[in-house]
């Protein structure tokens, strides 16, 4: 074969193999992102339902939630990144822009919806002091929408990782827990929240 032949089918080989680790990554990545981001929800469901025990004070437990969606943050980052990489026809602005792409608008653009929602939560937070409880509350709270959203782009997406049985699992288990922290939430005694009801029954 003439070197130059062989060269051509080295680089297509070459190419192919780092296709092939560039999709493995990206789904590692979205995968552990979700995880990340499950934990993300169950830790902030435990901390507002002011769960806490003599190993994990309250103040632990926002240490451990605040520093778990900085680190599922960075993994959507490097999801993205690594998205981009693996097909041309993306760029990181379909990552900020919801439904600007143009393969598979909908699904991407959700992510994009969620992932936006992260960036105002962790801005608003930094901005706490300056902006306000109430301010910072509400749109913490609708940003925990992020994870429902996260949660259709992959498994709207990733057809093939559907077909996979601990993938599904995996999805299974973040739904199951997510719905148990918030069941929890609900059902736990709030003094604060007790305290306010008392003080509007009391000026009725």
């Amino acid at each position: 074969m003439p070197a130059r032949g062989h060269d051509i089918y080295y680089h297509q080989d070459f190419d192919e193999m780092n296709q092939d680790v560039l999709s493995a990554a990206g789904h590692a990545t979205g995968l552990v992102a979700t995880l990340l981001l499950t934990a993300t929800v169950v830790l902030g469901a435990m901390h507002s339902g002011r769960a806490s025990s003599a190993s994990w004070p309250r103040f632990a437990l926002h240490a451990v939630h605040r520093n778990m969606s900085l680190l599922a943050l960075t993994f959507v980052l490097g999801h993205v990144v690594i998205a981009t990489k693996a097909h041309s026809e993306l760029a990181w602005l379909n990552a900020v822009l919801p439904y600007s792409s143009a393969p598979h608008p909908f699904w991407l653009g959700t992510g994009a919806v969620a992932l936006d929602l992260m960036f105002a939560a962790i801005i608003t937070s930094v901005l706490r002091v300056r902006i306000g409880l109430p301010s910072w509350r509400i749109v913490h709270v609708v940003a925990y929408a992020s994870w429902p959203l996260a949660l259709a782009l992959g498994l709207g997406i990733g057809v093939a990782d559907r077909r996979i049985s601990w993938v599904l699992a995996v999805y299974i288990g973040c739904v199951v827990a997510v719905a148990a922290a918030i069941t929890h939430r609900l059902l736990a005694a709030d003094p604060d929240r007790d305290a306010r009801r008392a003080a509007q029954a009391g000026q009725r």
